[in-house]
């Protein structure tokens, strides 16, 4: 991926075009000019230099309408006149004066407008390319191929092979010299690039992630692949608590929680919402950190800030010589990184508490009744596949209206939060205990089946009767199992409410196992209060 983003231009093809165009018609202009000026210090006649700049303009045109036609090849085309353009301005020196003809100038301009315009290497290859050209002038005139100087300039200070050597130096120093600023800027553009598009990058992955700790972790993945960082975590505080979100490099346990004290280098940056650079962390104020990142040296610590509130803290161990400074860019960069992530991560928090809201009980924080409807289909569907049981039980408060009636509809309400929170607590890590209506609830088990069933319920029933709520209440349970008691969602459901009222007939604070649905008898069998 690195490779492929270095071979992006940093200047569109079109537009260097377009500046050589205005630069050849310069050349064009000051050639014919100086062939009308200085007739005396011209090595071939005029009709010969006016024709040879026609000929130049001709196949700079030539070039230009290729090059519209043909954009597949426009990298070669570009080359190849860059060549050309080397080729008459070389010759044009040599009529109109050769060591000592200004058109030496433009050569050397000509180099500069090249490791400007394309690039350093391009540059340094043309100036190879001049000093080729200029030593086969030289020489072909010495082997009187080309018409050799003239007796004026042979009284010019200084021999004709001194004047080429010295103009070949100075061409060499300046294009090298243009070249070194060249890359320098190429190298900072390229870099700028790099990070602009990593950044536009990670915005494209933060819309796909699923969740907080997704958008967390992809956030460390864009900064290890970008930067190089081995060791870095994401503390987030979507309420009170700063909690890992996100790790690389350290064994601390996704989820925990970061007891940050007064002087904490996480608190100083979070307070602040300002970048801190530590050297090296104070076991003392910061053991938490210590124990995440043992022996850490050269800390970014990033607050993660969206609609003006702290959300985490980003924290990157860099790795840097002793006594060196990490770039500003790349703390600039890290905190353009986290500002993207910092709203992702907000948005993730809110879709979260908008889905829980949507799926949990406002009351009793256990799921809701639509919640329930959508896990039972979902369990029934994967008991039919995997051929295994599914039991289903509903409880009823017994005397609730009476206890709400007594001690009021708050008390009645704290009593509801106990029994939801107790249900909760002891059912299997798998299990889904959800508030049916009312003073209902329901518990869905996976795999139990009906020999379990009893057993399971009996100990809920012991647990709601033993519930610290501020009244004692105690509930009727019914039980119905899949495949005995029904196939549908219908039939296990209405098989467990037969069963629930026929414990509240049976005198309550009992459960009743519901009948198979094949069995003689259709009153249901009633579990004997223990």
């Amino acid at each position: 991926m690195t490779e492929k983003r270095a071979t992006v231009d940093l200047v569109p093809l079109g537009d260097r075009v377009r500046q050589l165009r205005l630069f050849r018609l310069g050349i064009v202009v000051v050639v014919g000019l100086l062939a009308l000026v200085d007739r005396d210090g011209r090595m071939v006649s005029g009709l010969a230099l006016f024709a040879a700049t026609g000929g130049y303009l001709a196949a700079s045109l030539l070039a230009e309408g290729l090059w519209r036609i043909g954009r597949s090849r426009s990298l070669v085309l570009f080359g190849v006149m860059l060549m050309t353009d080397a080729l008459f301005l070389s010759w044009a020196t040599y009529a109109t004066g050769g060591s000592v003809s200004p058109v030496r100038y433009l050569i050397i301009a000509h180099l500069v407008t090249v490791s400007l315009l394309a690039s350093f290497r391009t540059g340094l290859k043309l100036a190879l390319w001049y000093t080729l050209l200029v030593l086969v002038v030289y020489y072909a005139q010495q082997a009187e191929i080309l018409q050799p100087v003239g007796a004026a300039l042979r009284g010019l200070p200084g021999n004709e092979y001194r004047r080429t050597a010295l103009f070949i130096v100075a061409f060499w120093l300046i294009t090298g010299a243009t070249s070194a600023f060249s890359a320098v800027n190429e190298r900072e553009l390229r870099r700028r690039r790099f990070d602009l598009e990593a950044l536009a990058e990670l915005g494209a992955d933060l819309e796909g992630a699923a969740d907080s700790f997704d958008v967390a972790d992809t956030l460390l993945h864009r900064l290890a692949e970008t930067f190089g960082f081995e060791r870095m975590l994401l503390l987030g505080a979507p309420e009170d608590d700063l909690v890992l979100f996100a790790r690389r490099g350290s064994e601390q346990g996704i989820g925990s929680v970061c007891p940050a004290g007064v002087g904490s280098a996480i608190v100083e940056a979070w307070a602040s919402r300002d970048t801190l650079l530590v050297s090296e962390l104070d076991p003392e104020t910061d053991p938490w950190l210590v124990a995440a990142l043992p022996d850490a040296r050269n800390l970014i610590l990033t607050p993660l800030s969206a609609e003006s509130r702290a959300v985490g803290v980003l924290v990157i161990e860099h790795s840097l010589r002793r006594g060196s400074r990490i770039e500003r860019r790349v703390v600039s960069m890290v905190e353009r990184f986290a500002s993207h992530a910092s709203l992702a991560l907000r948005n993730a928090w809110l879709l979260e508490q908008v889905q829980k809201m949507a799926t949990t009980d406002g009351l009793t924080g256990i799921a809701n009744r639509r919640s329930f409807d959508i896990g039972l289909e979902r369990e029934l569907s994967r008991a039919f596949r995997n051929d295994s049981p599914l039991t289903v039980v509903l409880l009823d408060l017994d005397h609730f209206k009476q206890l709400n009636d007594t001690y009021g509809h708050q008390v009645g309400d704290e009593v509801l939060r106990m029994v939801g929170g107790a249900l909760s607590e002891h059912c299997r890590d798998f299990d889904m205990a959800a508030r049916y209506g009312g003073e209902e609830f329901a518990v869905i088990m996976p795999g139990c089946d009906e020999a379990e069933s009893v057993e399971a319920a009996e100990r809920l029933r012991r647990v709601v009767a033993q519930a610290d709520s501020p009244v004692a209440v105690t509930a009727s349970f019914g039980v119905a199992t899949y495949p005995g008691n029904g196939s549908t969602v219908d039939d296990l459901i209405k098989a467990a409410d037969d069963a629930l009222y026929q414990s509240k007939r049976a005198g309550r604070d009992r459960v009743t196992v519901a009948r198979p649905v094949d069995a003689d008898v259709a009153e249901p069998l009633t579990q004997s209060k223990r």
